[in-house]
């Protein structure tokens, strides 16, 4: 078994960090972005989209999609749970973390895509759409800091994979501009929780 994986982007890492809550050990492959090492055709016999992260099973099964890859981890080992506890809690956590990639990955990704000069090669730009994403984002931002008010967590008492995906984007789209405020205390304090935890370091 072997994880492609890239240590700079988000996707990766939220692998690497759920790997690391549930303390699974597994070989990383380095794949290069910035030289377009993932759009090579030995890559592209791995993962057809170009992508990472990428599981490779030691029987040739390629599991693409870091969620998917997080998911096979999950049922091989379910302590501690990080994607539910029961067909309830199972379905709010999904509810949380898709709404974290739609509502806060994607309009950050977006906005870097957009407008940042290291994606200038890498992306057709339009920076107009771009600065719109920013707004949305930013509004999410708020949105997040209302909503843990009154729990610990993105999915309520425990943390869960969509803590994962919110803290992997938070951290990573800094490179666009983006920030917690200081009147932002909920997702301040969440924020700096998330970091203290080992995993963090993943």
């Amino acid at each position: 078994m072997k994880l492609y994986d890239n240590t700079l982007a988000p996707n990766p890492r939220r692998v690497r960090m759920f790997l690391a809550e549930k303390g699974i050990a597994v070989p990383l492959v380095p794949v290069d972005l910035l030289t377009g090492e993932h759009k090579q055709p030995a890559y592209r016999k791995i993962a057809p989209n170009s992508r990472v992260p990428a599981l490779e099973l030691d029987d040739g099964t390629i599991i693409l999609e870091s969620v998917a890859i997080c998911r096979y981890f999950e049922g091989l080992q379910p302590d501690p749970p990080l994607m539910g506890i029961g067909v309830l809690d199972a379905a709010v956590v999904e509810m949380w973390q898709r709404r974290m990639e739609f509502e806060l990955l994607i309009p950050m990704a977006m906005t870097f895509r957009h407008t940042s000069p290291m994606m200038a090669m890498l992306e057709d730009q339009v920076p107009e759409f771009g600065e719109k994403q920013r707004v949305v984002a930013n509004k999410r931002l708020g949105t997040m800091d209302r909503e843990l008010a009154d729990r610990e967590f993105i999915a309520g008492p425990r943390f869960t994979i969509a803590d994962i995906t919110a803290f992997t984007t938070i951290d990573f789209f800094k490179l666009a501009g983006f920030e917690i405020t200081p009147e932002q205390r909920n997702l301040r304090r969440w924020y700096d929780a998330i970091c203290a935890r080992p995993s963090a370091k993943a």
